[in-house]
């Protein structure tokens, strides 16, 4: 598996660049031609990691979202969230569907939300250093460039 295009992205942790964030990866996911229900299961997915890191990363006031994405000859989409934030503490519990840290209406959906609209999620988070939450989603094609048959 080659990574034949990439790209990076970070922008301040406030909620308006949540659309941002999303729109910005599907625009990049558009070479690999993905059906209207892949790339809105890709915006999903990121809409959560995103929604994540503002949330939760920075509470005391904001911070940076960063995000690289790259597509691989196999047209696979990898999506690297990343924050430096205060971390998660126990991740095993933190992506446990309805679990949430947050005092206000959070439904705790996110991780599951992700798991469930791509094709792999893997979180890594130090304490104090902050979390990284990676997406992978394969698009439907033998390798990239190549168009579907329907």
């Amino acid at each position: 598996m080659k990574t034949v295009n990439s790209m990076k992205l970070s922008f301040l942790s406030k909620s308006v660049n949540e659309s941002f964030a999303r729109a910005a990866v599907a625009a990049f996911l558009l070479p690999l031609d993905p059906t209207v229900a892949e790339l809105a299961d890709v915006k999903t997915a990121v809409s959560e990691a995103v929604t994540n890191a503002i949330v939760h990363a920075y509470p005391e006031g904001y911070g940076t979202v960063y995000i690289e994405a790259s597509l691989t000859d196999t047209g696979k989409a990898i999506i690297k969230i990343r924050d430096k934030g205060v971390g998660i503490p126990d991740i095993e519990r933190a992506m446990e569907p309805l679990y949430t840290t947050s005092s206000d209406e959070r439904a705790g959906l996110g991780f599951a939300v992700m798991q469930s609209f791509t094709d792999r999620v893997r979180v890594r988070s130090t304490v104090g250093k902050g979390t990284t939450v990676t997406l992978e989603k394969n698009i439907l094609r033998a390798s990239y460039g190549q168009k579907r048959a329907d």
